[in-house]
């Protein structure tokens, strides 16, 4: 979670042509589930990918927001775009898109924006995390000012040190801490994200 200035964003503004709406981005990941899959690399994004949606599907039908939350994430009065760089095979966007999605829709001020990774990777290259292409990544950006507020992404502050105390510790990051991941997330419910996003804003906007 970061707090961010960014002078050039004329990458984003040329980005944005290129924008899914969140349904949209749904229809792209059924798409994706109905390809015939060939090659190994296929099966395998197309295997992530089903996996995910059934998690997106259980997010957009049960996540629930406090009251407390929604009023915050109402009261935010600038015109905002949410742009969120994801791709439908990523497990930790599976757990953050819809929980996004679900705060953007409280407020008609936000509009989410969804760009593809690996179709946009010059955008994805000015948002690194660690010096990797990690998603989501969400970008906080307000088109009237043409100015970026700030980040979010990977993963909620506690997922992130999940993963990081058990690399200082193991060296690594394999199948076992993912499925620790996968615990954390359902335990969780999306309210890491919430939290986060809230931060996020009472750092960068009047609220």
């Amino acid at each position: 979670m970061e707090k961010t200035k960014v002078t050039d964003v004329s990458v984003i503004k040329e980005t944005l042509a290129n924008a899914l709406t969140y349904s949209e981005y749904l229809e792209g990941i059924e798409e994706v589930l109905k390809a015939e899959a060939k090659t190994d690399e296929e099966i395998m994004i197309q295997d992530y990918t089903k996996l995910n949606a059934a998690r997106i599907k259980r997010l957009d039908r049960t996540q629930k927001i406090s009251q407390e939350a929604q009023n915050k994430i109402k009261s935010i009065s600038k015109n905002l775009y949410w742009i969120v760089i994801t791709e439908g095979w990523c497990g930790d966007a599976a757990h953050s898109v819809p929980v996004l999605n679900k705060l953007s829709e409280l407020n008609s001020n936000i509009e989410m924006k969804l760009i593809l990774r690996d179709e946009n990777l010059e955008l994805m290259d000015r948002y690194l995390t660690n010096g990797g292409r990690s998603i989501p990544k969400l970008i906080v950006y307000d088109p009237n000012a043409e100015e970026v507020l700030g980040t979010w992404g990977p993963r909620p502050t506690e997922a992130t040190k999940l993963i990081e105390d058990y690399r200082a510790e193991h060296g690594v990051i394999d199948e076992k801490v993912r499925e620790q991941l996968q615990v954390w997330y359902n335990k969780d419910k999306g309210n890491g994200v919430i939290d986060d996003i809230i931060n996020l804003h009472e750092s960068v906007t009047s609220l």
